[in-house]
C-alpha cells in the first residue's frame, strides 16, 4: 500500500483543518518546502499537496510552492486545489506535479474532465471523490451535490479512471480512524485503486486499510500531531 503524507497550504503555510472548516485551522509550519524535504529524507517517495487557498478561490494560488518542492525534492507529487481549467492543469504539470487530483470539475464540467482523461491519461489524472454522508462535496467542500459517492466512482470508472482519492469529510482532521466500512463498500463494488484519506490515527489503522484492499493512504494530521512518526512510516514502507 502506497504511503502518501499530506501537505495542505493556506497563506503559504502548512496547515490542517477539521472537517474542511477553514475557521478550524491549525498551522504546523511556515515552510511546506522544509516539511517536504523531511518527508523525502525519511525515505518516503510520495506527497499529496493541496492548495487550500486555490480550492477556496477556484484558482491555483500556491503554484510557486509546488514548483519549489518539485525542484528541490524528488518526491512524486499529486497536486489538487484550484484546478478548474486546462490551463490550470498545464500549470500544475509544468511546475512538476506527477499527478493532479480533481473533483469539482468532474462534477460540474464532466465533459471537460473526460477530455482531460483522454488527453493526459489515467496515470496522471486522479479522481477526487470527497464525500459528506456519502454525497460528493465540491468547491473546497463548500457545496454538496446530490450524487452518491459509489455511483460517482462507478461512472468515472467507465470513462477510464483507475485511481481515486476518497475523503470522508466527517473523519477528516478528527483523528478518529478511517471510514473503513465505506472503503470496504467502494472496493467491493468497483475496480479502482482506492486511496483512503481522512481520520488516520495510528499505524494499526494503516494495517486495517491495507487488509481491506486500499491501494494507498493519505496521512496528514496524525503525522503533525505525532500519532505516527516519519520513522514509523518509513519502516512500514520497507516492510
Amino acid at each position: 500500500m502506497k504511503i502518501i503524507p499530506a501537505i495542505d497550504i493556506i497563506n503559504g503555510q502548512c496547515v490542517r483543518l477539521e472537517k474542511g472548516n477553514y475557521k478550524r485551522k491549525k498551522i504546523y509550519s511556515k515552510s511546506p518546502v522544509e516539511i517536504a524535504k523531511k518527508i523525502e529524507d525519511s525515505g518516503i517517495e510520495h506527497l499529496h499537496l493541496v492548495d487550500l487557498d486555490g480550492a477556496k478561490t477556484q484558482q491555483i494560488i500556491n503554484l510557486e510552492i509546488l514548483a519549489t518542492i518539485c525542484e528541490e525534492t524528488s518526491l512524486k507529487v499529486d497536486f489538487g486545489g484550484g484546478i478548474k481549467t486546462i490551463n490550470d492543469l498545464e500549470l500544475a504539470f509544468n511546475a512538476g506535479a506527477n499527478q493532479v487530483s480533481c473533483g469539482s470539475v468532474a462534477v460540474h464540467k464532466p465533459e471537460e474532465f473526460e477530455g482531460w482523461i483522454s488527453r493526459y491519461g489515467t496515470e496522471r489524472i486522479i479522481l477526487g471523490a470527497d464525500c459528506k454522508n456519502r454525497k460528493i462535496a465540491t468547491m473546497g467542500w463548500k457545496t454538496v451535490a446530490d450524487i452518491d459517492v459509489i455511483e460517482f466512482i462507478e461512472h468515472y470508472q467507465t470513462k477510464g479512471i483507475k485511481e481515486v482519492i476518497c475523503t470522508d469529510i466527517e473523519q477528516d482532521g478528527m483523528l478518529n480512524g478511517s471510514a473503513i466500512s465505506l472503503y470496504e463498500e467502494i472496493i467491493a463494488k468497483t475496480d479502482v485503486a482506492l486511496i483512503a484519506s481522512g481520520g488516520v490515527n495510528s499505524i494499526k489503522n494503516l494495517f486495517e486499510l491495507e487488509a481491506i484492499g486500499c491501494a494507498g493512504v493519505i496521512i496528514g494530521k496524525a503525522l503533525y500531531e505525532e500519532r505516527i512518526t516519519l520513522k514509523e512510516l518509513a519502516e512500514y514502507v520497507k516492510k
